[in-house]
């Protein structure tokens, strides 16, 4: 396939989870001939939602990508899920877009989730068209949802079309740009005269769309206060230019399921959105001068590539998915990946429609494709001409939020969950996993679902079986006053005995174990002295309280005795553990608990609520801040009290929240508290 970059859109299908993203993208493909019928995401027949875990589901938990040909234009598609727990899904998705399909339902409101992925294309500076779906269902409200979504960005909203509406469902649509009205059928769209009573709301939505056209071009703009008015081709140049620097987000309407007003909405992307090759001007760096550069869309430039997606499969191996910024890719190509530093040797080259891969010798600038078995290339790293050493920024993804233990159902098979872990998390950069000071195995990401399809993956693809459970707190103990204490082990049991005897004070300090001596003529013999250090470094590991690690604890060796004939290393480690422990029991022993930085980013309307209830974990605010209509809340609070925290706040502020944690320090727990977990340790 030749395709130049200017007959290229890339579009991320973007919305809440269950608002029918990967029903469309199945019209769209079946639309553009990519299929010969459309599937179902209740039948497990979609293109996009082609995983196994997916199909159970009936939602989708990964970025796909496919691809059609509309009027010479390729559109390549990134469906891109839309549940919190795969934030890490849609930007490597969004990354390689060049714009975006926000799909809404036409409820009269705006979905939480529809807020979240405006906010992050903004951010990105991704431009966008909206799709309000659903306009075939009872009761679809058109008006409501798109007076919702002015309230919202004001100035930004351009509705380009106005559904025609027959007993309550979308039976066509007039196009104000156009000036004329379709009417839907089984052969697809047919023109009809634009209905009576729908002229003058045509004639009002035309200059609405003349004004929003000559605002985000000067010159339009001198025309239309000079005439009143512009020319359809001169609208269509503004809004171009709106969309294209994110001041205006043309919005159409219609019914994936029932494919109406996705023909539509295809010559809209083709006319409105940007080609691959005006999505030009990426920043990268190049090493070798240690600058930024820009990187543009030029075919005959040398090659440069960004993997925005890795795939990993326990039977067909690794698979990146590769956004060409600049150049070709062909097959037999020796590229650099200036991360590492390493070269690569460009094998097999695909097109991607979902799970069916196409094999092609060559991938343009613009495109999106993939290659596979490249050994030392994973997500984020640049591919580029071994004559150059540029480095594109890398994805930024957030940080796991929700940890938990994880298990091997079967004993011994521990090495390969640590395997199978090591594998995921080349794929999801969400999703990690660490050994914890308590020895537990934790596996942490955004949220339970994410969580829980880690462990179905595990099962899937490398039958390992596994159980969750709350990780266990990693609390300590230390000691608040100064104790002495004595400590001698002697034994005879025929033949050399063992002595050994050591007297030592225990304060507290700063920091975690400090040992010294004291010791004046040689009532302990030097050789002995690090026994002592040995034995007490040995006994740090459990405290007198609950067993959990001591720390912040300092240890003099004051004096003791000893027998020239029985004494050894071993006796004088036992003495000094008999000492630890008497001598820790008398020194005020508490227990201490992990607190942690809690950073919380909220709508201003669910401040309260936020402080309210940090106030209940036992948290202290140390500061709040607002950002536009973002309230930022930081805290200091137990990690004890958070262990679900991802959970609760999605709860009470309709998933609009989002925080991150730090730990800072060891406090001593109070003392109610700490009675019920010395309790529980004793059990």
């Amino acid at each position: 396939m030749s395709i130049k970059p200017t007959d290229i859109r890339n579009i991320a299908v973007i919305g809440h989870s269950g608002e029918g993203k990967t029903t469309l993208c199945e019209a769209m493909l079946f639309n553009g001939g990519a299929i010969d019928r459309m599937g179902k995401v209740t039948d497990g027949t979609t293109v996009m939602d082609y995983d196994d875990l997916e199909k159970a589901k009936k939602s989708s938990v990964y970025a796909s990508v496919a691809y059609l040909i509309w009027k010479g234009v390729k559109i390549n598609l990134l469906d891109l899920p839309g549940f919190y727990d795969f934030e890490g899904e849609r930007r490597e998705g969004l990354t390689a877009a060049g714009g975006a399909l926000l799909v809404i339902g036409a409820n009269g409101s705006i979905p939480v989730g529809a807020e979240s992925v405006v906010e992050t294309c903004r951010r990105m500076h991704k431009p966008l068209v909206i799709f309000i779906n659903g306009m075939d269902k009872d009761n679809a409200d058109y008006v409501g949802t798109v007076r919702a979504l002015r309230e919202r960005y004001p100035g930004k909203i351009a509705p380009i079309q106005i559904p025609i509406m027959t007993g309550g469902k979308m039976t066509g649509f007039v196009n104000a740009l156009q000036d004329k009205a379709y009417r839907f059928s089984s052969q697809g769209p047919q023109e009809i005269p634009i209905p009576d009573d729908m002229i003058s709301q045509t004639e009002e939505m035309q200059y609405s769309l003349m004004e929003t056209a000559a605002e985000n071009d000067d010159g339009l703009l001198d025309k239309y206060f000079e005439t009143g008015h512009l020319t359809r081709e001169e609208a269509i140049h503004g809004i171009r230019k709106g969309i294209a620097s994110i001041n205006t987000v043309p919005v159409l309407a219609g019914s994936a399921l029932q494919n109406r007003g996705v023909i539509n909405l295809l010559n809209e992307i083709v006319r409105y959105m940007p080609t691959a090759e005006e999505r030009s001007g990426v920043f990268a760096t190049d090493l070798d001068l240690d600058q930024l550069v820009s990187v543009n869309c030029e075919e005959d430039a040398p090659f440069a590539a960004q993997v925005f997606k890795t795939v990993s499969d326990p039977y067909s191996g690794k698979l990146n998915y590769i956004k060409v910024f600049r150049g070709n890719l062909r097959s037999g190509m020796t590229v650099k990946n200036s991360k590492t530093g390493k070269e690569e040797r460009i094998g097999q080259i695909y097109l991607l429609r979902g799970k069916k891969n196409e094999l092609v010798t060559e991938l343009t600038a613009g495109d999106i494709g993939a290659v596979n078995k490249l050994s030392e290339t994973n997500t984020n790293d640049t591919l580029c001409d071994v004559s150059t050493n540029i480095l594109f920024d890398p994805i930024t993804f957030p940080k796991p939020t929700l940890s938990m233990a994880v298990f091997a159902e079967k004993k011994g098979e521990e090495e390969k969950l640590v395997a199978g872990l090591s594998k995921i998390a080349e794929e999801d950069y969400t999703f990690s996993f660490e050994k914890a000071e308590t020895g537990e195995l934790i596996i942490k990401g955004q949220g339970e679902v994410q969580l829980d399809l880690v462990g179905k993956k595990l099962k899937q693809r490398y039958g390992i079986g596994i159980t969750l459970a709350e990780p266990k707190i990693a609390y300590k103990e230390t000691i608040r006053s100064v104790a002495n204490a004595e400590g001698k082990h002697k034994k005879q049991s025929g033949g050399h005995g063992q002595y050994g005897h050591c007297k030592i004070r225990f304060e507290p300090c700063e920091e975690e174990f400090v040992f010294e001596e004291e010791v004046v003529g040689g009532a302990v013999p030097k050789q002995y002295i690090p026994a002592v250090e040995k034995g007490l470094r040995e006994c740090i590991s459990k405290g007198p309280l609950a067993g959990y690690p001591v720390t912040g604890l300092k240890a003099v060796l004051t004096d003791g005795s000893y027998h020239d004939v029985d004494s050894s290393e071993m006796a004088f480690k036992l003495a000094a553990a008999l000492a630890y422990k008497d001598g820790l029991k008398n020194a005020s022993p508490v227990l201490l608990e992990p607190i942690v930085k809690l950073k919380v980013a909220v709508p201003n309307g669910y401040l309260g609520d936020v402080m309210g209830d940090i106030n209940k974990r036992r948290g202290r605010i140390v500061g709040t801040s607002a950002e536009g209509e973002t309230a930022i809340v930081t805290a200091e609070v137990p990690l004890a009290e958070i262990t679900k925290y991802t959970t609760d706040l999605r709860g009470f502020t309709q998933g609009k929240g989002r925080f991150s944690i730090e730990p800072l320090r060891y406090e001593e727990v109070p003392y109610q508290i700490a009675e019920k977990i010395i309790a529980s340790r004793a059990e």
